[in-house]
């Protein structure tokens, strides 16, 4: 073993405190996990150890600023639980899917929602966005951090949103510009608002950017909720059985 790579995590700094509350007993269970068993299965890298708190979980809390109060939420390629596990830790109003293909990763996930007592809010499930659209139930808000370019994700994200929902996509310092070339697929995608936010300036340092997109009555564009609600259809009939 590399003796120069650390051990675990750094204490919690003092704004975690405030971010988690009376949940940061959780939340210093959690980066021990990262810090240990994440590493171990090569979810998180062994130089983000020193810096799991600021980079990471206090990042994703934060995003907790901008989710809609009593929400249910989907993160789009979880990963290792960025930003789905922080953002329950800091929400017990919110109920979160945490959707990952990796099957390594989503033993990972359901270790954690045990291990931290979430699982009447938490739920994991293995699949990619594209191949759960007909059976997923519609969320008021998706979640991504380090999924892919704005354009592909919104592509996989918007399509799980009910009518009116949001994606929120923590990116960094080019979220201006991807947000710029992504316009014109957004549009296609049944997009009628998009902005980039500043959120935790107070926790973390810089802000975590955050791109927030909503989309109108039809989620993924109009051609996506035609094929939606044909297979809604296939699926009452299939329901009622024969007579």
């Amino acid at each position: 073993m590399n003796q120069d790579l650390p051990a675990g995590p750094p204490p919690p700094p003092e704004a975690a405190g405030a971010v988690f509350g009376d949940r940061l007993a959780d939340a210093v269970r959690y980066a021990e996990l990262l810090a240990e068993t994440g590493v171990r299965r090569g979810l998180i890298g062994p130089r983000e150890v020193p810096r799991i708190w600021e980079r990471h979980l206090l990042n994703c809390a934060v995003l907790s600023e901008v989710v809609p109060t009593g929400v249910t939420v989907c993160d789009v390629g979880s990963g290792a639980g960025l930003p789905g596990i922080p953002l329950a830790l800091v929400r017990a109003d919110l109920r979160i899917t945490l959707l990952e293909p990796l099957l390594r990763r989503t033993t990972f996930l359901q270790e954690v929602v045990e291990l931290l007592g979430l699982e009447e809010q938490v739920t994991v499930v293995r699949g990619r966005a594209e191949e759960v659209l007909n059976t997923f139930p519609p969320v008021h808000v998706v979640t991504a951090r380090a999924v892919a370019p704005l354009d592909r994700l919104a592509g996989w994200g918007v399509p799980l949103l009910r009518p009116y929902g949001e994606m929120l996509a923590l990116k960094g310092d080019t979220a201006e510009q991807e947000l710029k070339g992504a316009r014109a697929a957004l549009g296609k995608l049944g997009v009628v608002r998009s902005e980039v936010l500043q959120v935790g300036a107070d926790v973390v340092d810089p802000p975590a950017t955050v791109v927030r997109v909503e989309v109108g009555e039809s989620p993924g564009g109009v051609r996506f909720a035609a094929k939606r609600a044909k297979a809604a259809r296939r699926a009452g009939r299939a329901g009622r059985g024969p007579r």
